[in-house]
């Protein structure tokens, strides 16, 4: 049985390209577990893209199942704000199997799922933003946003638009600094995991608080909770000021097994 990782320590590196593999999990949120090596892969030092074929694959869609249409109802590069369409997604209930109408589009190296019923309804080169008021709403904004405020080329502009809490502005802080000084020659390019399930553990029509199941190219698995608050018309993911770690899982037992690749 695999052992849960620690809630990481006040003087812990809180920048995911600072320690190598999924340990790195615990100085974030917990997504950090899955793509934090992955946040500057394909930057240079500057922070600028590479033009490589990863950073193109960006616009790559992966085969879906259901054939349903992912792309948001809006391809805007004016992602920046403005007021939210109205989605067509009613439904209260919480999921508990794999949502029907959703697809699954790259985004880096990492697939991110999309509904035209319920969001992302405008989507930028960074910033995927207008969910759904609805429990998979609160779904797809988690996980879209969890992903791009690491891996956007302009993480800070998604962070600061579409991240809540008493940690964020830490968060940013911490990251900037590191940037700044880290050794682009240290960082590491694997470990990148994909969504592999989820569970709801409550739901409100202001919070959400979702476990996600990411696995990664070994086969080791790892739940993170995460919680997306309604504000400004809109969920936003929560940075609290101490992030819990991801815990290892064994297998999805418990939660819907829902990813595209």
């Amino acid at each position: 049985m695999a052992e849960p990782a620690n809630r990481a320590g006040a003087d812990e590196p809180r920048s995911p390209w600072l320690r190598s593999g999924f340990v790195l999990a615990a100085a974030f949120i917990g997504f950090v577990a899955v793509i934090g090596v992955v946040v500057l892969v394909n930057s240079d030092s500057s922070g600028r893209d590479d033009g490589s074929a990863a950073s193109a694959a960006k616009n790559a869609a992966t085969p879906q199942p259901d054939g349903a249409d992912d792309a948001p109802q809006s391809s805007a590069e004016t992602d920046g704000g403005g007021s939210c369409p109205r989605l067509p997604d009613r439904r209260t209930e919480v999921p508990t199997a794999a949502p029907k109408g959703v697809g699954w589009k790259l985004f880096g190296t990492v697939a991110l799922p999309a509904s035209k019923a319920a969001g992302p309804a405008v989507a930028g080169k960074d910033v995927a933003r207008c969910y759904a008021h609805t429990p998979l709403g609160a779904l797809l904004a988690t996980s879209q946003i969890s992903v791009r405020y690491l891996a956007a080329d302009n993480w800070q502009k998604v962070t600061r638009q579409q991240v809540v809490g008493t940690g964020r502005d830490s968060y940013i802080a911490a990251r900037t600094k590191s940037e700044s000084t880290a050794d682009p020659g240290s960082r590491d390019g694997g470990g990148q995991g994909q969504i592999a399930g989820f569970k709801f553990v409550t739901y409100t029509s202001s919070t959400a608080v979702i476990q996600t199941v990411w696995r990664f190219p070994d086969g080791k698995m790892q739940a993170a909770t995460t919680t997306a608050l309604w504000k400004g018309g809109d969920w936003r993911l929560e940075y609290p000021a101490d992030p819990a770690a991801p815990t290892a899982v064994d297998s999805l037992a418990g939660y819907v097994s829902w990813g595209g690749v």
